[in-house]
């Protein structure tokens, strides 16, 4: 039966009361009450675990509660009293599970033991660790490696990733997708070509000095809501917010710190956005042109009165090129034409541009509402425009501001998992292990895809997450998985993407971080990176799941060991017995990043890896930062011309991280019950004879020769602007079509897919 869905407006603010009690709620679920102590002297605590949700910053002096609701509930998910033992396996078909939700599939619990999948009678059944590694190993060397992928999601160490890539490439290739293709590649495509970095230039105690605030297609409230302190503080000395972002939401709206009882007592909450912008999906390029042309004509007007100017001449001069091309660019796009690609007035526009040029230090935040569409790189380098205009990159207090995603997958493409070969130091590492490294550039995540879908991997290995469910075009790489020769997962729990088996498949469960990584050399330590370019130590504190686990660590060494000729200078069990002897390698290979690693673990806060663009040096060709003109002033593939297509955005819950759905309660935003719905704009629901509560079928508005279609959505009138719906990740992703990615980073379009829509 399908779920229905309750929805009434969510009047409370973000925290509070309604996180404490979602909090119980959960650990009662999961039946991991015992966790709760912990948390509060663990989690994200000197001498304990690094959270594995968000990679927000963390401080040097944390909060007497350094955890989210988020990453308290994914601590909860990993220390659940659940099992998914061979017995559950023996009692259930890989068909009969694939019909179970996302959320009933991990919430069966950690799983314990190898596993293989006999195809004869459709379950998966126990092995040993041994036979395992031994059968991986012998297929792997009868394979071409260049069709091989060795995938890796985002809460891998950056001990065990380093080790990772090094196999892929001792194996001989570079096929390393990773979470990043899917989300902040982006980035890691339009910072180089403007400032020369391929991250944000902000550190956690810039919020401390900035004066304002511009934000981008970024959730905190789900998807980074420690960062909510900051912005209390930030609004507490009356430094105002500017937010742009399709949806309300409550996370930019109002606030209440749990970590003060006086709030608490009170629920008098914080009000954090001073401007709130709800722009079309797709519309930030021409949003951020808007400013632009607002800024030169205050520009103009101050130095008309003789007042201090608006643009910063001396920075522009020094530190900037080609500001003239922009200028020209923003003199000849009319208003007109912005107003109508963003989908805001005029004076909204300009109101946001005079409070920006009012202020001395500005941090600019954004998330995947910038960098998921089809002019994504575009949309970032517009923002950093903006912010060169007034000098506000490489001073206290102001920069650009990329929050990612899953906890470490930023620092994962800091340590080699990445399939650009220029963005690795192969020769460092051919002189270091004696090995001659592959010199071709790999295949990312679409790449991969698309070489699934034409029958050209021969095996795939995943170093976490749950590609499949990730991953556009859906349908179509589920029917052509069974194709793949070997598929190897390596988790802890259970999800779709295990269910959809190659020829040989298996399931490797290993620790999570929060649990004790006990090798030879006694228990281990890991690290990782977080948004903001810092690195902690994280140690785990709880007994495993079951003492058949490995680390990943130990997992990546066992298929190595059987896969490849011993070579004495990467000595596998060495660095599985002794981490800090992995970190010893990673400072070799990456000197200038990671100089005294093992001697840095327990700086508070974090140390920071050297960025040069916060000392205003630009890692570019031109040997400064670049202005770039925007081609487009949408973001979208749909140019708006169509008024029967509407630009679906796919969003997280408050009930979720990435594809990891926690439950069917979407709190921040008033809908519980069911994630099979679509917000819509009423007119639009009114305009396409929709009736209210009612169903509807979804199709993606392209002549490709492929039809992409889902129904079954209930519709809820929601704030969202005419033009733009919104439904749920990872439901919508068979919506997306493989071609729709940004241009030169291949980052899925999910932000703004064309859609028609139709009542059942």
């Amino acid at each position: 039966m399908t779920r229905r869905a309750r929805y009434r407006p969510y009047e409370q603010p973000t925290g509070g009361w309604g996180s404490v009690k979602s909090l119980a709620r959960h650990a009662t679920r999961q039946r991991a009450l015992s966790t709760a102590p912990g948390l509060l002297k663990d989690h994200n605590k000197p001498g304990g675990y690094a959270c594995t949700s968000c990679a927000w910053a963390k401080p040097g002096e944390p909060h007497a509660a350094e955890f989210c609701e988020n990453g308290a509930k994914a601590t909860f998910w990993d220390r659940t009293a659940r099992r998914t033992t061979p017995d559950f396996f023996a009692q259930h078909t890989v068909s009969e599970l694939r019909g179970w939700s996302d959320f009933a599939l991990e919430d069966a619990g950690r799983l314990t033991h190898p596993m293989r999948y006999d195809a004869g009678s459709d379950r998966y059944v126990v092995v040993s660790w041994e036979e395992a590694f031994a059968d991986i190993g012998n297929r792997l060397k009868g394979y071409d490696p260049k069709r091989t992928v060795f995938y890796a999601s985002g809460r891998a160490s950056l001990e065990t990733s380093y080790m990772y890539q090094l196999f892929a490439r001792l194996y001989g290739h570079n096929n390393l997708p990773d979470s990043s293709n899917m989300c902040h590649e982006t980035t890691s495509v339009a910072l180089p070509q403007s400032i020369g970095t391929p991250v944000g230039t902000v550190l956690l105690e810039d919020f401390a000095k900035c004066d304002c605030i511009l934000s981008f297609g970024q959730n905190v409230g789900t998807n980074a809501p420690r960062l909510l302190h900051s912005l209390q503080e930030v609004r507490e000395r009356d430094a105002p917010i500017v937010v742009f972002n399709p949806l309300r939401e409550r996370g930019w709206e109002s606030f209440v710190n749990p970590q003060r009882p006086g709030q608490m007592l009170t629920n008098a909450p914080t009000e954090l956005a001073t401007q709130y912008h709800q722009l079309r999906a797709g519309g930030d390029i021409a949003a951020m042109l808007g400013m632009g042309k607002a800024l030169l004509a205050l520009d103009e007007e101050a130095r008309a009165a003789g007042r201090a100017r608006v643009l910063d001449e001396a920075f522009i001069a020094e530190h900037t090129q080609d500001f003239a091309a922009l200028e020209a660019k923003l003199r000849a796009v009319s208003w007109a034409e912005i107003v109508e690609a963003s989908g805001l007035p005029r004076a909204a526009i300009e109101a946001a541009a005079t409070t920006f040029a009012k202020a001395n230090a500005v941090i600019a935040i954004y998330g995947m509402g910038l960098t998921q569409h089809r002019h994504g790189v575009e949309s970032v380098q517009m923002l950093v425009n903006l912010l060169l205009m007034r000098g506000q990159i490489g001073k206290p207090g102001a920069g650009i501001c990329p929050v990612r995603g899953h906890s470490n997958v930023q620092g994962q493409r800091t340590v080699g998992i990445a399939e650009k070969v220029e963005l690795v130091p192969l020769d460092r590492m051919a002189e270091q292990f004696g090995f001659t490294p592959p010199r071709e550039d790999g295949m990312a995540t679409v790449d991969a895809c698309e070489a699934v879908v034409a029958g050209e991997v021969q095996a795939f290995i995943g170093l976490g997450g749950n590609f499949i469910r990730a991953i556009p075009e859906r349908e179509l790489m589920e029917a052509k998985w069974g194709g793949i020769d070997l598929s190897v997962q390596i988790a802890t729990k259970l999800n779709r993407c295990h269910l959809f088996t190659g020829k040989t498949s298996y399931l490797l469960p290993t620790l999570v971080r929060s649990e004790i990584d006990e090798q030879a050399g006694g228990p281990q330590i890991v690290t990782v990176e977080d948004s903001t370019t810092c690195i902690h130590a994280s140690r785990g504190v709880w007994a495993p799941a079951a003492d058949t686990l490995l680390s990943e660590p130990a997992i990546v060494a066992g298929m190595a060991k059987a896969t490849l000729p011993p070579n004495p200078k990467v000595p596998w069990d060495d660095w599985v017995a002794d981490y800090g002897l992995v970190r010893d390698a990673i400072e070799a290979t990456f000197p200038d990043q990671f100089s005294r690693f093992n001697q840095r673990l327990d700086i508070p806060g974090g140390f920071p890896r050297p960025v040069a663009a916060r000392d205003r040096i630009w890692e570019t060709d031109s040997g400064k930062a670049n202005f770039l003109v925007p081609k487009a002033l949408s973001a979208s593939f749909d140019d708006g011309s169509d008024p029967t297509v509407l630009r679906l955005m796919t969003l997280r819950s408050n009930d979720q991280f990435n594809t990891t759905v926690y439950g069917y309660d979407d709190r921040l935003r008033g809908i519980h019950g069911s994630r099979m719905i679509v917000m819509m704009n009423r007119d639009d629901r009114i305009r396409f004879g929709i009736p209210e509560k009612g169903r509807v079928r979804m199709t993606t508005a392209v002549d490709d020769g492929i039809r992409r279609s889902m129904g079954g959505f209930e519709v809820i009138d929601y704030d969202v602007p005419a033009g733009t719906c919104a439904a749920y990740f990872p439901e919508c992703n068979a919506l997306i079509p493989l071609w729709h990615h940004a241009q030169e980073s291949k980052t899925p379009a999910a932000k703004s897919v064309p859609i028609r829509v139709e009542a059942e």
